[in-house]
């Protein structure tokens, strides 16, 4: 039996894009994106600023932290941090 302290935070899931083939995702599911039609999409940054970008109707969810936002546009824009 392991006497190592687990976190109780659950771990991130893996962005709901993700693909092995796609070095361009950060694979964390941080970003809640939402559409038109009120579904959400849990992406990473990468992803989050493609879809951002490309998807005029999508808007962040008050779900996604304030630095998820900021990760997003930094991709979106390249910004240094």
């Amino acid at each position: 039996m392991s006497t190592a302290h687990h976190s109780r935070k659950s771990p991130y899931r893996r962005c709901g894009m993700r693909e092995d083939e796609q070095p361009t995702c950060d694979g964390h599911q941080e970003v809640v994106l939402v559409g038109a039609d009120g579904q959400e999409q849990r992406v990473c940054p990468a992803h989050g600023a493609a879809l951002w970008l490309t998807n005029p109707a999508l808007r962040f969810s008050a779900k996604t932290r304030t630095e998820a936002i900021a990760a997003v546009m930094r991709q979106a824009f390249g910004g240094s941090r």
